[in-house]
């Protein structure tokens, strides 16, 4: 194994995982910023009123994406294997 091909393997995980978190915690931190106007609006200081529902919204968000997340992992795992075979020959 190389370092060009090390290089190229960490790229390619850190770039899926990045893609795979991005709309999870896009989703959560566009639910915080709603929750702070209006807590901000109204004058509630309520810490449950903040985690709640980023947590419900998150939960959501993980399961409407969960089969286009599983995609990405199977396709990201797959390419590794083939590669792997492919340097130990």
């Amino acid at each position: 194994m190389t370092e060009e091909l090390v290089v190229t393997i960490l790229t390619e995980v850190f770039y899926t995982t990045f893609l795979i978190i991005l709309p999870i915690l896009g989703v959560s931190l566009i639910v915080g910023i709603f929750i702070s106007i209006f807590q901000a609006a109204t004058s509630i200081q309520e810490m449950t009123l903040t985690f709640v529902p980023k947590i419900l919204i998150t939960a959501v968000t993980i399961i409407l994406l969960l089969p286009w997340m599983m995609d990405k992992m199977i396709s990201l795992t797959t390419r590794l294997i083939n590669m792997f075979s492919t340097v130990i020959r």
